[in-house]
């Protein structure tokens, strides 16, 4: 099994750690009645080696949503993503005085349960 994405001009998410390109098979809106030629005329060793790429356990983690949340999973890509978005100039972060940035939403003692 290995994916086969029909559309034009998408964006897939987690690209830094799902290679999409290496791993399925992208077909054109327009081409979608010639798809069974299409996914017959690739040959056995490309999608074994797509299969492969799929099989990989870093790469199967990137795709999933497990609860509670792991380390390399769908929600850490997320956040990873949206962290890439922000400045990385520390000073915007700072405080005046500060040296140390602290990313906590506060003193535990706040923290209220879900």
């Amino acid at each position: 099994c290995i994916p086969v994405i029909i559309a034009d001009d998408i964006v897939l998410p987690f690209a830094d750690a799902i290679p999409w390109e290496d791993i399925g098979v992208f077909v054109d809106e327009k081409d979608v009645p010639y798809l069974d030629t299409i996914l017959t005329s690739i040959p056995p060793e490309v999608i074994l080696r797509k299969q492969r790429l799929l099989a990989n356990p870093s790469m199967k983690q990137a795709m999933l949503f497990p609860q509670p949340a792991q380390p390399g999973d769908a929600f850490h890509q997320v956040l990873n993503g949206l962290a890439r978005k922000l400045p990385h100039e520390r000073s915007v972060y700072l405080r005046p005085g500060e040296k140390l940035l602290n990313w906590t939403a506060g003193p535990v003692a706040d923290l209220k349960p879900w």
